[in-house]
């Protein structure tokens, strides 16, 4: 309802604009994202995702950000003349990548993508008019498609400019192989307190840091809360009052003779799957326990992930973990009548049987394109049981090697040759009754009376820390709430929540919040606007690296006017030391660290058997001179293999990096929060 209500009544059309932000000066209509955010969100479900609140955010925070990239890739391609002209349209429907979803949609029982059903059925649908089906595919589906492919046509315009010249690589090669020997003295940042006042950094000097170094520190509009949780999970008294209900269904269970409708009638979280598993594979809890079981008999009433279940043995057989098989397809999905589709298999089956080549006949007639070119063979694990056809699955693994069968499916005729069955084991038929632990009413309203009470004793921010101390509560904080959020780092998917923190104004408490399986009452204590950051929440960052500048400077002074590293250690009470194995190629000195600026003085000629001037790095001063620098073979392949590796990783980077500095420059305004 918040898509058409909104804040105040400022819903999709609760007002007199539905733009929810904008890209380089142009609007995004709410009304428009609003249908695409639909469309993904039926995509999902359609695959089998849960569409729950997290998702719902991925979600949102993708349409946006194609939004975004269309409008970004479509000023650039326009300006090189790029295009996806219609008739490139079936090759992105039907050509040798298909979209994911419209391949799962038209997979079949051999898992191949099945070219002919897709067809027939956009055909179909492109037909119907004045359907809302057909008018989001043809508006947004496809719209969507060609514009991936603009992009993928971007990027690869992009990519294939790259030209790695060979004087680079062989420049490369000679500065990676350098090593060098060095002595050096390091004064470590440590021997300086820091309660010494020369290193004291003050507000001043973290407000010139960040005003120096602006593009590290911008921060983007959130808030901050505290926050107190409440727990309502479900308690020892709400898991046995669940285990005494499955206990009271557990002899109407062992005598039920259809378990698949005991499960349904009974509210089972986990559907009856009717094939075996093999014992390798059976991995649940219990498992040695339910294996030993009678057929008919039933274990548990037993706690697995927040679950009560009762396992039943409906029976068990040897089976072979993997099969061989190979088939013929006469598909009913085509329009082909069944009576038709039955003579076929049958002249098929006579055939065969009077000496045909299998693999050539499958060749001709199936309609298994996924299987034609390879004789109609297929390998199947018996972890894929689940996955095909029940008719087919249980004649490939409980039948036996060599036999033949006619088999019908929901796709049609099949007729089947068993190749080879390997690996057999023990395996087993169960059905799982799990009923899901749930907390009682009285649980819930515990922890909302006390939610409750303490929202009504902390009606401002003074009254919530006092409060807290008293009851001796745990306060938690949440940092960088942005205002598009769905959900809050420690406390779980809470829109209302975040709506709640974007209205809020510093020091305000909300009334108790119920996220998942606990209460929160947050209060909002910090906002910080989009920009720079302020000192308060710089400090963190940037004070060590003031100070350790600070640190550099008194060291500098203590070194003074010594000019060789036996009177700089003298001076500073440190050691001379060697290091004779520094590598170009590689970012750490031995025993130092991570220490850029003293590798590259090291390879300096101009200060090789001088002693360098002070160098302040990460963790110290260092002083160095560098005795020697010598070049090792190189391992890394031709020249070039070298440019066609370097070539290869700058395409693929070279592609994502410019669409993102495309949206780095863009004037984007994201004012979703508004609205949703």
């Amino acid at each position: 309802m918040d898509a058409f209500v909104g804040k105040s009544g400022r819903g999709l059309f609760g007002g007199n604009s539905s733009s929810i932000g904008s890209i380089n000066g142009s609007n995004v209509d709410a009304i428009d994202y609003q249908k695409k955010l639909k469309m993904m969100e039926d995509q999902y479900a359609a695959s089998g995702y849960p569409v729950n609140e997290m998702m719902r955010q991925n979600i949102q925070d993708q349409v946006w950000n194609q939004y975004v990239d269309d409008a970004v890739l479509t000023e650039e391609t326009g300006k090189v003349g790029l295009s996806v002209p219609a008739k490139e349209l079936d090759d992105i429907l039907f050509g040798a990548n298909p979209p994911q979803d419209l391949k799962q949609q038209f997979t079949n029982d051999r898992g191949e993508f099945d070219v002919n059903a897709a067809k027939n059925a956009i055909a179909n649908l492109r037909k119907q008019k004045n359907n809302p089906v057909t008018e989001n595919f043809n508006n947004i589906y496809l719209p969507a498609l060609m514009q991936n492919r603009m992009r993928e046509k971007y990027s690869s315009l992009l990519g294939n400019s790259f030209y790695v010249p060979k004087w680079i690589v062989e420049k490369l090669n000679a500065d990676n192989s350098q090593r060098a020997s060095i002595k050096y003295v390091n004064i470590s940042y440590s021997s300086i307190s820091d309660s010494t006042a020369d290193v004291k950094v003050s507000d001043s000097d973290i407000s010139d840091y960040v005003s120096k170094h602006k593009d590290e520190y911008k921060q983007d509009a959130s808030r901050t809360i505290a926050y107190v949780v409440f727990n309502a999970a479900p308690t020892a008294a709400d898991t046995n009052q669940v285990i005494a209900q499955s206990e009271a269904l557990r002899n109407e269970y062992a005598v039920a003779a259809d378990p698949n409708a005991f499960l349904v009638r009974n509210g089972s979280d986990v559907p009856y799957f009717d094939g075996y598993v093999v014992k390798s594979k059976m991995q649940v809890p219990n498992a040695d326990s339910i294996q030993r079981l009678a057929d008919g008999a039933v274990f548990g009433p037993y706690v697995d992930a927040g679950k009560v279940v009762l396992a039943k043995m409906i029976g068990k057989r040897s089976i072979a973990d993997s099969v061989k098989v190979r088939h013929i397809l006469i598909s009913t999905q085509n329009g082909t009548p069944d009576s038709i589709a039955q003579k076929r298999i049958d002249s098929i089956a006579t055939a065969i049987k009077g000496g045909a080549n299998f693999a050539a006949l499958c060749q001709q007639v199936t309609d298994d394109a996924g299987s034609k070119e390879k004789g109609g063979e297929y390998d199947f694990s018996s972890q894929q049981f689940g996955t095909l056809a029940k008719e087919f699955a249980e004649f490939a693994f409980y039948g036996t090697t060599g036999e033949k069968k006619v088999v019908k499916t929901s796709f049609g005729y099949h007729y089947i040759e068993i190749l080879n069955q390997k690996n057999f084991e023990q395996a087993y038929k169960v059905a799982y009754l799990s009923k899901p632990i749930l907390a009682s009413q009285e649980t819930e309203n515990a922890a909302s009376g006390a939610a409750n009470q303490f929202a009504g004793e902390s009606r401002n921010a003074k009254a919530f820390d006092e409060t807290v101390k008293k009851r001796n509560y745990n306060k938690l904080i949440a940092g960088e709430i942005k205002p598009n959020d769905n959900t809050i780092a420690g406390i779980g998917s809470s829109r209302k929540l975040v709506r709640w923190v974007n209205d809020a104004s510093k020091g305000d408490v909300s009334d108790p919040e119920p996220v998942d399986d606990k209460f929160i009452v947050a209060m909002l204590t910090e906002i910080n606007k989009e920009g720079l950051m302020d000192v308060s929440k710089a400090r963190p960052m940037v004070e060590f690296l003031i100070r350790n500048q600070k640190k550099a400077a008194v060291i500098n002074k203590k070194i003074g006017a010594a000019n060789t590293l036996e009177a700089i250690a003298t001076a500073t009470g440190s050691q001379v030391q060697v290091s004779d194995s520094i590598r170009w190629s590689s970012p750490y000195i031995p025993n130092v660290g991570q220490e850029l600026k003293v590798i590259g003085a090291a390879f300096d000629k101009s200060i090789k058997g001088k002693v360098s001037k002070p160098i302040a790095g990460n963790g110290a001063v260092f002083v160095l001179t560098t005795e020697n620098i010598i070049a090792e073979a190189n391992a890394n392949g031709t020249i070039d293999q070298q440019r066609e590796v370097i070539t290869n990783q700058a395409k693929n980077q070279g592609a994502y990096r410019s669409v993102e500095a495309l949206k780095r420059a863009a004037d984007v305004k994201d004012e979703r929060a508004k609205i949703f």
